[in-house]
């Protein structure tokens, strides 16, 4: 366990959050860039890294689990509301009468989801490092959102640096049990596989949204956030270096 790696993912929630609570008006097309980025970046990471070691070891039978993590992250958005990856509307809802329970329900458990593969133990070498960085940036505009929300919904000072407190620990502590139980455990280990191939069916559906509907109208691509995407893409490329 790279300890180093699970207090940049923390720091980079904790900043997140910070952001929106400094800054009075952010640029809405700085977020949809910095999602852009991000959600390539992770996309890229997931297909070079993640999807060769959950089919060299599953086999087929992976394809099953990346399909069920990626309807069960449709799931999720529905207590989350798309947060994962930008949304900042309810619909049919007031801000000021959000129902914060189940968004952090939602939001907690695809957090807690992202730090379980972080524990896994991966003959890719360069396939944990990779996914670190990725996590990481992943973490900062969803963090933003979390607490834009938050804001908007009229939390005090003290509670929305509960929630995020809260929200940035979660996806470390994952890390650390998956870590532990894998070690203590080799039944643990081995099952540990399958919940990564159920995350990577989340991250593909997280990723893809991002490319298509964030910050978007009808869809479509602006130049700026396909130069943010190919960005994302080839960082994700470079951490090829790692092995």
């Amino acid at each position: 366990m790279n300890w180093t790696y699970l207090i940049l993912i923390l720091l980079a929630t904790l900043a997140g959050g910070v952001i929106p609570m400094t800054i009075r008006r952010i640029n809405a097309n700085f977020t949809i860039y910095l999602l852009a980025f991000t959600g390539a970046f992770l996309f890229g990471v997931t297909i070079m890294h993640l999807l060769p070691e959950v089919y060299h070891e599953l086999g087929h039978s992976a394809g099953i689990y990346i399909v069920l993590g990626f309807f069960l992250q449709v799931f999720l958005q529905q207590l989350s509301h798309g947060m994962e990856h930008g949304h900042t509307h309810l619909p049919g809802e007031n801000h000021h009468h959000i129902a914060v329970t189940p968004l952090l329900l939602g939001l907690s458990i695809h957090a807690f989801m992202e730090g379980i593969p972080l524990g896994f133990k991966y003959e890719d070498q360069s396939a944990l490092p990779s996914l670190m960085m990725g996590v990481a940036a992943h973490k900062v505009p969803e963090a933003l959102t979390l607490i834009t929300v938050m804001i908007h919904a009229h939390k005090s000072k003290t509670q929305l640096w509960q929630i995020l407190t809260a929200f940035a620990v979660v996806t470390p502590a994952a890390a650390i049990l998956a870590w532990w139980m894998g070690n203590r455990f080799d039944i643990v280990s081995h099952y540990l596989l399958y919940v990564v191939a159920l995350v990577i069916g989340a991250f593909l559906h997280i990723s893809t949204t991002i490319f298509y509907e964030s910050g978007t109208k009808h869809h479509e691509l602006s130049s700026k956030k396909v130069l943010a995407i190919a960005t994302g893409l080839v960082l994700a490329f470079l951490t090829l270096i790692f092995e």
